[in-house]
């Protein structure tokens, strides 16, 4: 059994996906004389390894040189594609077997525990840069609701705070001049947030003129209060950002979870690291973040599709 020549594979990588089909072909009839594998098992084992080879092929370089590093952008790749993760965790064992086989005998093995990464049953949704401008614009600040609505906004993006933690937060949760709030995560873990002068104003102004008129006579602990003065639930904020986003002309649905995947998505865009996001997001654990690095994939692979000469 042959596997085809990788499409989009240009000349001066030839020799090298050459070489590449020439060990897949090895090891693929390896499995078919001396593993019986059924021809139905051997189509899809060509398959997947005929995306590795194209991937080799892409960053030219033989396949029996690829490194772990490698492997792991090549199924990082397959995640940001939007492949299910049943076919991602079929090719990692496809790979992992071709390099048992390509390096039995040899102390160094690549692709040896590979693991697709933790599934997610989709990419997480965020907005543009543009469309969080648009969103936060969208609140009339001549209103105490507006006041409100729009220190909620912009807190939110600066913070990512998930939206109970936001609701949850008392005025002496934030220090203002600091610019940087205490808030309780999951599992009660408290963690420190930054947020920026934009949010940080926003607030003042809000405390200053909207949530007193809000409030009226009532006291709350909470610092954002609804019309009557009462804590404003995550239903009643859901809406508020509901009827934003169609204001602002962001033509699909948004949520306050979008906005967290926002700010963590535009920061890892711009550099930041990702063990800095996880801390401010209160993730425990570092896989959890780095579905991040699957969305940023994803839109520079669109990128690149879009604007390169020769796709």
């Amino acid at each position: 059994m042959l596997v085809p020549r990788p499409h989009g594979v240009n000349e001066a990588a030839g020799a090298r996906t050459i070489s590449a089909v020439v060990a897949i072909d090895r090891y693929l009839a390896h499995l078919e004389l001396e593993r019986r594998v059924s021809p139905h098992t051997l189509d899809a084992y060509a398959l997947d390894l005929g995306k590795l080879a194209a991937f080799a092929a892409g960053i030219d370089m033989a396949v029996e040189r690829l490194e772990r590093a490698h492997l792991e952008r090549f199924v990082r790749g397959l995640m940001a594609e939007g492949r299910s993760p049943r076919s991602v965790g079929r090719l990692v064992a496809s790979v992992r077997g071709f390099y048992r086989f390509m390096t039995a005998g040899a102390a160094e093995n690549p692709a040896a525990d590979l693991q697709a990464p933790r599934a997610w049953k989709a990419l997480p949704k965020f907005l543009t840069v543009d469309e969080v401008d648009a969103l936060v614009a969208a609140p009339d600040l001549s209103t105490p609701r507006g006041l409100r609505d729009r220190a909620l906004l912009e807190l939110l993006y600066a913070t990512g705070l998930r939206v109970s933690e936001l609701l949850a937060l008392t005025p002496a949760h934030l220090d203002l001049e600091g610019g940087v709030l205490t808030t309780l995560g999951k599992g009660r873990k408290e963690r420190m947030v930054p947020f920026g002068d934009e949010a940080a104003d926003r607030i003042r102004r809000y405390l200053a003129e909207g949530r007193t008129t809000l409030l009226g006579r009532r006291t709350s602990p909470r610092l954002f209060v609804n019309a009557r003065g009462g804590s404003l639930s995550r239903m009643g904020f859901w809406k508020i950002l509901k009827a934003y986003g169609l204001q602002a002309g962001i033509g699909r649905a948004i949520s306050p979870h979008v906005l967290r995947h926002s700010f963590a998505t535009h920061l890892l865009e711009r550099g930041a690291d990702l063990r800095a996001i996880q801390m401010m997001l209160g993730h425990a654990d570092l896989s959890t973040t780095q579905i991040y690095t699957h969305v940023l994939d994803a839109r520079l692979r669109s990128v690149y599709e879009r604007f390169h000469p020769r796709p």
